[in-house]
């Protein structure tokens, strides 16, 4: 059965890297970032490691494993949010002892979804894909960001239903962020193709959610941290599975290689439909267009597909749950994301 941690009023965050840490340009940034936190209630406990760069992570993949083992068993550490995400939080996987993780948070996306979605195929402890810490340091958060607390707060059994935004970032200022740090100016909608890669207006799927960013959970499959047959026999009912795939910066071709490794792997037996966000930095190769992608998926699979969804690196996010139970809904552009953490 999965397990759900659950957010309580005035918790404490950890702050330790599994990836990338601080850059000395990004301190200030970062300070926002935490004193926002504890304005909101919070108390943080950081780990030293966070401060730094070298050779594209924070630290050696053992002491990155060590710093987040100990704030996993600190019992004054309810939450645990990595700053950021980067290039080699793969590198942590073989130092980490999944037996001994405790239910609480761990949140994130990009290079932590790496992470995330391992830890929820080997434990059943759900995960938190969501904003990174920094991306909270508004000085109010826009309304489908800010349901990060809402959805964390969700109770073992309950449920929460999350809606698509009305605009989207279409690129990164970071040196002119807003008072809700990004800068909304698309206009967002969900698209949607059925299982003949028709457009479809109205939509509805469920199923168990899994995914994160390809660009590196793809490097689990095939490895003991990408177990998704073992997942779904020991930690649901036989349901079927949604997956949410962000795309930060794979090519379009790429992307579809990507996505036949996940399906000759076994990963997509039983899907119910695909989520795809928005892509971060889109890349056309020879006049395939990502729709396209979108479009051999939906008919090889035989599932429906919809995308342009609120999650990824274009924000805003919706706060998406590994392992919980999913429903899905579409009608016209406008989406809506019902979460059962049972």
């Amino acid at each position: 059965m999965m397990r759900y941690p659950e957010l309580k009023e005035h918790s404490t965050i950890g702050i330790t890297p599994v990836s990338n840490g601080i850059f000395a340009s990004a301190e200030e940034m970062f300070e926002v970032a935490f004193n926002r936190m504890e304005e909101r209630g919070f108390k943080l406990i950081k780990n030293n490691d966070i401060w730094g760069q070298e050779k594209a992570r924070a630290a050696t993949a053992e002491e990155r494993a060590e710093g987040l083992m100990a704030m996993m068993l600190d019992d004054a550490i309810d939450i645990i949010m990595p700053p950021w995400g980067g290039h080699l939080a793969v590198e942590v996987l073989e130092h980490i002892d999944f037996d001994r993780l405790q239910l609480k948070w761990l949140t994130g996306y990009s290079d932590i979804s790496t992470l995330l979605l391992a830890i929820t195929l080997r434990t059943g402890i759900a995960t938190a894909h969501m904003g990174n810490i920094v991306d909270l340091r508004g000085e109010r958060m826009d309304s489908v960001t800010a349901r990060w607390i809402d959805v964390l707060k969700t109770k073992q059994d309950g449920s929460v239903t999350q809606h698509s935004s009305e605009k989207y970032q279409e690129e990164w200022d970071h040196e002119h962020p807003t008072e809700i740090v990004f800068n909304l100016t698309g206009q967002t909608k969900w698209k949607a193709i059925d299982a003949e890669a028709e457009p479809m207006a109205d939509v509805h799927f469920e199923g168990r959610i899994l995914g994160g960013c390809i660009d590196t959970f793809r490097h689990l499959i095939g490895t003991p941290y990408g177990d998704v047959q073992t997942f779904r026999e020991k930690y649901t009912n036989g349901e079927k599975v949604v997956w949410y795939i962000d795309d930060s910066e794979l090519d379009t071709v790429d992307l579809k290689r990507s996505l036949m490794q996940m399906k000759y792997a076994g990963w997509f037996k039983d899907t119910a439909g695909i989520l795809f966000s928005r892509v971060g930095k889109p890349s056309v190769k020879e006049n395939y267009l990502y729709k396209n992608v979108y479009e051999d998926m939906a008919r090889e699979l035989g599932v429906p597909v919809i995308y342009d969804v609120d999650f990824g690196h274009k924000p805003p996010q919706m706060t998406i749950i590994n392992g919980a139970y999913g429903m899905i809904e579409l009608l016209e552009d406008k989406g809506r994301l019902t979460q059962y953490f049972k």
